[in-house]
């Protein structure tokens, strides 16, 4: 059961007396607050998209109502906590519970405020957004002549870094940017370029599948056998360049050296035994 506002209980009216006493919101805080308490069409867009795709909305246990809702989603983005932190500091706070209106009212887990806020319709969060930047603005904190975005990392098919797989990676985009030079130039092949593919790919399988045993016996000569096959590989294709240098080719073949010069490191590989330079 979702509402646009809870009850108010004796207990929180005890709590609301404490302003009298000297416990009062931050400046910033109680300047939002009261930005908020006008946004009375925000706050039922908010309740739209709690109460969206239920079959009885008005039935059920109570969740988090539209005004927690959103004056939790404010004070996230304005301290740039994540969903843990927030929820403990709303449940240690007596200034943030009443800012969030939860006052005397058990605070829930940090997940009932992640599925609150993404139940949320993008047109919705930007509303709030555009909520914020006003209430910003009219509280003189910014001028809104600036935009700062942040961005949020998901998940991709990209494969963890292990140094074995770099190599591999190596070996493998600098071979492929080097077949792509020899079509741009209508050869066959670039002079003196071998494939090592798949050697590469056989020593990147092997450190993979090591044992814990076999990584204290092996690993360091395997290692060893796949940098000296990526130092070979980039020093061919530094030579297939030099010696493709001359030769007049298309804006194509241009690209394609631009790439694979991008591609070829400047430093030498070093074996993860070795000590680092600084």
């Amino acid at each position: 059961m979702r509402a646009t506002a809870r009850q108010i209980s004796f207990a929180d009216w005890e709590l609301m007396r404490q302003r009298d006493q000297g416990i009062r919101l931050e400046p910033l805080l109680e300047a939002i607050s009261g930005f908020l308490d006008d946004q009375r069409d925000v706050i039922e867009r908010v309740r739209r998209d709690l109460v969206r795709g239920l079959k009885q909305p008005d039935s059920g246990r109570h969740g988090l109502t539209a005004t927690q809702v959103l004056r939790s989603l404010v004070l996230m983005r304005l301290k740039n906590w994540d969903y843990r932190e927030l929820r403990e500091r709303i449940a240690d706070g007596l200034t943030l519970r009443q800012f969030t209106d939860f006052y005397c009212a058990p605070v829930p887990k940090h997940d009932a405020f992640q599925r609150g806020f993404i139940r949320l319709t993008p047109q919705t969060l930007r509303a709030v957004n555009d909520l914020v930047v006003r209430a910003a603005i009219e509280l003189g904190l910014e001028d809104g002549a600036k935009l700062r975005v942040d961005t949020t990392v998901v998940q991709t098919d990209i494969h963890h870094p292990t140094d074995n797989t770099l190599l591999w990676d190596v070996v493998r985009v600098v071979t492929r940017l080097v077949r792509r030079l020899a079509k741009a130039l209508e050869l066959q092949r670039i002079k003196g370029f071998c494939d090592r593919t798949r050697a590469a790919r056989r020593r990147m399988y092997e450190i993979q599948r090591m044992t814990t045993r076999q990584r204290h016996e092996q690993q360091t000569r395997t290692y060893r056998v796949l940098i000296d096959i990526a130092e070979e590989v980039v020093g061919n294709a530094r030579a297939g360049l030099e010696r493709t240098h001359t030769m007049r080719g298309s804006i194509r073949h241009v690209v394609v050296c631009a790439l694979v010069s991008r591609w070829l490191p400047t430093r030498r590989f070093i074996p993860s035994s070795s000590p680092i330079p600084t």
